[in-house]
């Protein structure tokens, strides 16, 4: 989410900040503040301090309006897991009908406040304005979406006749903190649920699809997560979602806290809405639990489920993996590229630098047709070429000789450019392509990669497709699109429906941005179940390769090496996998720890499977 301001030197009447790493506690100083006039922004913590532990304070007795104003949004960034000093802020009646959980606004800094006194003849009420550019907001599922504009809202005090402490009366709902603060308090995390039945694995298995929310990273996340998986998937994501556990299904009453025992092993207690779940259902929703948790805390080894009064079931690793199908499990075998001649090579994709690249057997390896793009499948048995020209598609084995035939689709553009975009397999084996042949722009399916294509429906897309790629999971896609020379990074929900006749009815909807500070996308690849690594630049910069999440959401770790001209970048969702690119360089890697460096000094394209 960029790079957090520098902290000034201030003190501040409203924390604590604890050092856990050295042991230390230092206690902020209550420095007298005027009670009219602007108040100073809520600066937010670094967020390179990753062992800050920030404590929130009470108010101080006979604090002044804009002491109690800047005390209580100083509280919201704390770690007190309920917001109770918060509370103490607030009257009694403001404290009841407050909902932090609402929603989480983040601006580009912390909020500042104008202040402003009400009409009281008496003097007994004032107001203040907090104001802010927004960043995103964080919504009562905990789902992340980015923001801009203004933020504008007000905060009413008034002075209790008895005790003469002002206090906060009226105020927005929800919290808001500055970015930096959001990315110390706050963590991405994965929850999983199941592929709707129209889409599986190419094993059959049901393929688990990642649903990214934001959790407080010092509140017991782990209870959060559990809690926040019962609940369901966000709105977005549970079109073309399933859970496996019961509805109504919830902690067992008086749970407030989970931890995995001495042997990494989690005990879930349920209420008694899953005590009747059969074997199979049960392992399903044990599943659920252990992808959605691994992604916190990848030490829980093993998930036990209670309800009933006994033990439902338990599933470890191991067992996990044979009851659904995860794209970040994936374990491609090769790394494809488009060398200087146009044919296609692979290499082993581990191998790095010592990597000896072959020629992928069957027509696309041969030199027959030269090749502008190409899609391998996920299991590697067969891939998808566009020529040179970017006119015609194949489609072919890659595990035995065999000729071209017949394209499979063919585009009538003028120009390479208003012809067909590199082509992306889903986890079924289905084939997806876009036509940007300006009279008839089309997103296209081709069931197994053959047959008459499908056309996706793409309602309220703005501009035209110019690059393609479907998550493993097949319930969502990333589309580059170009809208007045500008390229952006959208990501939709992929729904399918039965239809008349042998094709189904196939519909990207809810696109929504990904990567809303770039302005020029030229390369993208999903790296990992929630996960992309982008190619591009922001308005006026220099071009960038960096990590972001589906939601829009920059992770912490989300900046890359840089690279000039690059022309694809290939990642795997299997995340120990390397990153490869080709640019002007030709064809690089980039290992573990250092910056790019070059394999073959010419190639144009680089991919894995996918």
């Amino acid at each position: 989410m960029g790079a957090d301001r520098p902290r000034r030197d201030r003190r501040t009447p409203a924390r604590v900040v604890a050092y856990a790493a050295c042991g230390v506690v230092l206690l902020a100083g209550c420095a007298s503040m005027p009670d009219r006039g602007d108040l100073r922004d809520v600066e937010s913590t670094p967020r390179q301090d990753t062992q800050v532990r920030v404590f929130a304070m009470p108010p101080r007795d006979d604090a002044p309006p804009s002491e109690i104003v800047q005390g209580f949004l100083e509280a919201l960034t704390s770690d007190d897991p309920s917001y109770a000093t918060a509370r103490q802020y607030l009257t009694t009646k403001a404290a009841q009908t407050w909902q932090p959980e609402r929603a989480t606004t983040v601006l580009a800094d912390g909020p500042g406040a104008e202040a402003g006194r009400s009409g009281d003849r008496d003097g007994n009420d004032y107001f203040f304005t907090l104001t802010g550019t927004k960043v995103a907001t964080v919504d009562a599922q905990q789902s992340y979406t980015p923001a801009s504009g203004g933020y504008n809202q007000t905060v009413h005090l008034t002075r209790d006749k008895k005790t003469e402490q002002w206090r906060i009366d009226v105020l927005p709902q929800g919290v808001v903190m500055g970015k930096s603060d959001f990315q110390r308090n706050y963590m991405s995390v994965n929850k999983y649920y199941f592929a709707s039945n129209t889409t599986a694995a190419a094993s059959g298995q049901p393929m688990a699809v990642a649903d990214p929310v934001y959790v407080r990273e010092r509140v017991d996340p782990t209870t959060q997560m559990v809690r926040s998986l019962l609940g369901g998937p966000t709105s977005w994501l549970r079109p073309v979602v399933r859970s496996s556990f019961p509805t109504g299904t919830a902690l067992k009453k008086g749970v407030s806290a989970l931890a995995p025992d001495d042997q990494n092993k989690l005990t879930v207690p349920l209420n008694d809405k899953a005590a009747n779940t059969g074997r199979s259902k049960c392992s399903e929703m044990a599943a659920q639990l252990l992808f959605t948790l691994q992604s916190l805390t990848p030490t829980v080894q093993e998930i036990a489920l209670r309800a009933g009064g006994r033990q439902l079931c338990s599933l470890n690793e191991e067992q996990a993996a044979a009851v659904a199908a995860r794209g970040s499990e994936t374990d491609p075998e090769y790394l494809y590229f488009i060398d200087g001649h146009h044919q296609l090579l692979r290499m082993t994709a581990d191998a790095g630098g010592n990597a000896k690249a072959d020629p992928v057997p069957g027509a696309l390896g041969d030199g027959t047709k030269p090749l502008l793009s190409v899609a391998v499948a996920r299991d590697e048995h067969s891939a998808a070429g566009v020529t040179l020209d970017g006119k015609n598609l194949y489609v072919t084995s890659t595990v035995a000789s065999s000729s071209l035939g017949d394209p499979v689709l063919t585009s009538t553009g003028k120009t390479e450019a208003d012809r067909l975009t590199t082509p992306t397999w889903d986890a079924q084996g289905d084939l997806w392509i876009a036509d940007r042949t300006p009279a008839d722009p089309r997103l296209l399916l081709l069931q197994k990669g053959r047959g008459k294509p499908v056309e996706v429906l793409t309602p309220r897309l703005d501009g035209r497709i110019n690059a393609v790629r479907v998550a493993a999971d097949g319930a969502r896609i990333a589309l580059v699109v170009d809208k007045d020379g500008k390229q952006s990074l959208l990501i939709g929900r992929i729904e399918r429906a039965a239809a008349g006749g042998d094709q189904p009815s196939v519909s990207v909807q809810e696109l929504r941005s990904a990567a809303p500070e770039l302005e020029q996308v030229t390369a993208v690849a999903w790296a990992g179940d929630s996960r992309l690594v982008v190619v591009g630049q922001e308005a006026g910069g220099v071009e960038q390769v960096q990590y972001v999440q589906c939601d829009g959401s920059i992770p912490e770790s989300g900046a890359l090496p840089g690279l000039t001209e690059v022309t694809s970048i290939a990642a795997s969702e299997d995340s120990d996998k390397p990153l490869f690119a080709t640019s002007k360089d030709g064809l690089l890697w980039l290992p573990g720890g250092s910056g790019w460096r070059t394999l073959k000094e010419t190639a144009s394209a680089a991919f894995y499977p996918g």
